[in-house]
């Protein structure tokens, strides 16, 4: 069964976090009723045996029940708080190390590669990097509220004992969480079940409290004891329910996600024996986190469970390995036993399913034919054939120098003057550099401008937005102060000459969408359909017309042709070709446009893209435009051959 696209996962995870409000919401009720009945139990005599519905509804029913919910609420409030710093907030709760890119270790640099080549393939910037240094199991996990922030997080057992292409394998189920929006359910999580799991911690607190008084007592005449350990003991009792619940919630919302992502991971990678091996190697040795005190947290975020528990086919968040393996592939089980039997038992680990060892490239990716010419909307949140081949060649391709500067705040910041000043005259050029910030990371450095200047003009307008994508991680590590400087110099230098260009539109833009203070902010949906938006798509659609054509009337046709698509024969004949699409408007109008259902947007791309391919042909500087409206409207879109 092949994978949902990525239009349809997003509103799968749209639909997991109702899912996922309700089932808290469930057990919340469920804990704080279980709470009252012990309530109702201790203080019945004193309430002069009133049935339980009716203590309920009493002032010491409704006082309980409060203060429960009060606690599960305020307790996940404060976590979802201390959550708030995204992706890099969960990877230092787990004490991960941020992995350098100067690194020199060769399982770093593999790993490293294989995450950068699957973001460019993708359209999405290269997360952040962290190392689990002390674990030796075999685990890895995203984390972030939108694919601007995000962090994927590999333990040290995945780096040296996984393959290149099991590696490869489990870094595209972890971006296949990226694309389907699953990251930010994954976070929420956590700061919920942090709730639903106090009264259980407090449970224990006071069992803890009641022994520590009996073995400091005289004689055991501690009357407060009795009571402690009574209450503790229910409490403790009503937090195995809480644990219960939890789990519930965590199988439910993550169970369909992980099998959605492990054929996400095949489609993007076209090995399916990568994964499957990653997944035996797990099965053999488990993937139990063992030297973090948050594993049980964070069991619906990895790639295979981090903590062993009971009733683990009831409540586990993965599907046991061996229906996952068989899942992706059937017969896949059978083939990966008799290969390991086969194989020394001390080479198991080390070799595994090894294929013939790539230094970059995606697995498989020979061998395979091209596919036919299909929609842009369903390439999009996937991993071309030609989007895996134009990766690898690009990172071959980028001299050395050039990639490590892209890894530094100052080198990257230069790539952005870089690429402002590229197609300009050297006068034009240098009146541009001569706009100096106060912060000294963003004031224009000719000599670095310079170091960029060949590559650039050897690739082409092609290597522009692939090359934003890999500076992105160091771009996020600029000060929140300076990366609003930062988009506020580019603003200036792009209106200078007077005149913004659809470039620089599209480099503010992308800046502004990942860099912004608010770029982790997820967009509401507002519009269900596209009455209350056909002036902004016809907006849209009058620049995409004029880019994809040379005349005025075949312009005006091709705009016709795709407004007709979204309003009926009356509102289209309404609708006349924009004379000039001005910045600021197409801003608007992409911002609007962004508002709409998921599963509303295919339908744009795909117009878009027909405009542009009046001429049978998508050129670098058309792509990028089709690349500005996906950006804006948080749809990654893959290099297109």
């Amino acid at each position: 069964m092949p994978a949902p696209g990525f239009f349809e996962r997003q509103t799968i995870a749209k639909r997991n976090t109702t899912l996922l409000v309700f089932l808290f919401t469930l057990a919340v009720a469920m804990i704080a009723l279980a709470v009252c009945i012990v309530g109702y139990l201790v203080t019945r005599s004193e309430t002069t045996g009133l049935p339980f519905h009716h203590w309920l509804l009493s002032s010491h029913g409704l006082i309980t029940a409060g203060a429960v919910i009060l606690l599960i609420v305020g307790t996940s409030g404060i976590r979802w708080i201390d959550l708030a710093g995204g992706g890099e907030r969960v990877a230092r709760m787990v004490n991960a190390r941020l992995l350098d890119p100067s690194s020199q270790d060769p399982d770093e640099r593999r790993f490293r590669n294989i995450v950068e080549e699957m973001a460019i393939a993708s359209g999405v910037p290269v997360p952040q990097l962290y190392v689990m240094d002390n674990e030796t199991a075999i685990n890895a996990f995203v984390a972030g509220y939108t694919p601007n922030e995000a962090v994927m997080v590999v333990t040290h057992g995945a780096l040296n004992q996984l393959t290149r292409d099991e590696l490869q394998g489990v870094v595209g189920h972890e971006f296949s969480h990226i694309l389907n929006g699953d990251m930010r359910i994954n976070v929420r999580l956590i700061a919920l079940l942090a709730g639903i799991l106090a009264i259980g911690q407090i449970g224990f607190f006071l069992l803890h409290s009641s022994s520590h008084r009996h073995s400091f007592s005289s004689g055991g005449r501690n009357n407060g004891r009795g009571v402690l350990l009574i209450v503790g003991l229910a409490l403790a009792a009503i937090g195995y329910l809480g644990v219960f619940c939890g789990r519930l919630i965590q199988a439910a919302v993550s169970r369909e996600r992980e099998r959605l992502a492990d054929a996400s991971s095949v489609q993007f990678t076209r090995n399916p024996e990568g994964i499957g091996g990653a997944l035996y190697k797990i099965g053999l040795k488990s993937g139990y986190l063992e030297h973090t005190s948050h594993a049980s947290d964070m069991n619906h975020m990895c790639f295979g469970e981090s903590t062993k528990m009971a009733f683990s086919r009831l409540l586990g968040s993965h599907p046991p390995v061996d229906e996952r393996i068989e899942a992706i592939q059937p017969g896949l089980l059978t083939r990966l036993r008799s290969r390991m039997r086969d194989l020394p038992a001390d080479q198991v680990t080390a070799a595994g399913t090894r294929a013939p060892e790539q230094t970059s490239g995606f697995a498989g990716s020979t061998g395979f034919s091209q596919q036919e010419e299909t929609s842009i909307a369903a390439t999009t949140g996937t991993v071309t054939q030609a989007g895996e081949l134009y990766a690898s060649k690009l990172l071959n391709r980028l001299p050395a120098n050039v990639r490590e500067l892209l890894y530094t705040r100052s080198g990257a910041v230069q790539l952005i003057y870089a690429l402002l000043i590229h197609d300009l005259r050297k006068d034009t050029a240098g009146n541009l550099l001569k706009y100096t910030p106060e912060a000294m990371v963003l004031r224009p450095d000719p000599a670095l401008i310079r170091r960029f200047q060949p590559t650039l003009e050897r690739e082409g307008d092609s290597i522009r937005l692939p090359a934003l994508e890999l500076a992105m991680p160091a771009l996020r590590k600029l000060d929140p102060d300076e990366r609003q400087a930062l988009i506020r110099q580019v603003a200036t230098m792009a209106e200078a000459d007077g005149r913004i260009t659809l470039f620089e539109f599209a480099l503010h833009g992308f800046l502004q969408r990942h860099l912004a203070s608010d770029s982790s902010r997820a967009v509401p949906v507002r519009y269900r359909s596209y009455r209350n938006v056909i002036g902004d798509l016809n907006t849209l659609f009058s620049l995409m017309a004029r880019a994809g054509t040379r005349n005025q009337a075949e312009a005006n046709t091709l705009h016709r042709q795709a407004v007709a698509s979204f309003a009926d024969r009356q509102g289209a004949d309404n609708l006349a070709l924009v004379e000039k699409v001005t910045v600021s408007s197409l801003r608007d109008s992409l911002g609007r446009l962004n508002q709409l259902s998921p599963m509303l947007k295919p339908a744009i791309l795909d117009a878009c893209a027909q405009c542009v391919r009046h001429d049978g042909r998508i050129a670098p500087r058309e792509y990028e435009l089709l690349r500005i409206v996906a950006d804006q409207l948080d749809c990654p879109l893959p290099p297109l051959s």
